[in-house]
């Protein structure tokens, strides 16, 4: 299955989950004498990082949901990019790395245990999966004994984490609902590569592969560079780390 086909399957199975619950009347109330069972949340503190995030959850019993949720973000420059600047101290390593562009789709099924008197109120444990793709563009500098050379890269990095999240959810009218994603701390594996295609003679394959790797390897993650007359790629490969956070606007029905 293609990235994608892969994409798009996940997407499809959000939309199948939405639609079995719409089944249900806007004021469903069984025997557990829960109403309204359905929520649909935005996430709209993960604006602040370029991202489209939004949520689905739906009640099974009195202090137990299931939730599937979709994240997104169109590819665009890094996030607090002139903090990004100052954290860097190497001008060069700067200089290679600044017109990165990103972007990143995710999919994340979780169940929820609500520690209060019920669902979709108080204190909650949550554990999750999630299945996430990155795609990147920079155009990567590098110095030769002919002057400053660039060859344009991109590719893709996939990752499969769990984890654990910790939150805390109030009703603010009969609807009206916030979700605070306290802390989800989440571990798993990656794979990928970023390729750049350039014709380079010997000397230009030797400072491009120092280029490489001046830089630092990404937290967790195992790299590997190969450089020959046809181009570079940089392979990811190994563990993978991430947290969620976030604070999302709700509607119950």
């Amino acid at each position: 299955m293609t990235k994608n086909s892969t994409k798009t399957f996940l997407i499809l199975s959000l939309m199948a989950i939405l639609g079995s619950a719409s089944i249900s009347q806007a004021q469903e109330k069984s025997a557990d004498g829960i109403e309204n069972r359905n929520l649909v949340k935005w996430n709209v503190g993960a604006l602040l990082l370029k991202n489209f995030s939004f949520q689905y959850e739906r009640a099974i019993s009195k202090k137990i949901s299931v939730a599937g949720g979709i994240r997104f973000a169109p590819k665009s420059g890094a996030p607090f990019k002139s903090k990004l600047e100052d954290l860097i101290d190497d001008p060069e390593t700067w200089e290679s790395i600044k017109d990165f562009k990103t972007g990143n789709f995710a999919f994340t099924p979780e169940v929820r245990f609500y520690l209060g008197k019920q669902v979709f109120q108080g204190f909650y444990v949550a554990p999750f999966v999630r299945y996430s793709t990155y795609s990147a563009e920079v155009p990567f500098g590098y110095d030769t004994d002919n002057g400053r050379e660039t060859i344009e890269m991109s590719g893709d990095v996939t990752a499969l984490t769990a984890g654990l999240l910790f939150g805390a959810q109030w009703k603010l009218s009969k609807q009206i609902h916030l979700d605070w994603w306290i802390l989800g701390p989440n571990y798993g594996t990656s794979s990928g590569n970023i390729l750049g295609k350039k014709s380079l003679n010997d000397n230009e394959q030797r400072d491009l592969l120092d280029a490489l790797e001046d830089l630092d390897d990404l937290p967790l993650v195992k790299t590997k560079y190969t450089v020959d007359g046809n181009g570079a790629k940089v392979d990811f490969d190994g563990p993978w780390a991430g947290v969620r956070a976030g604070l999302s606007v709700g509607f119950r029905f």
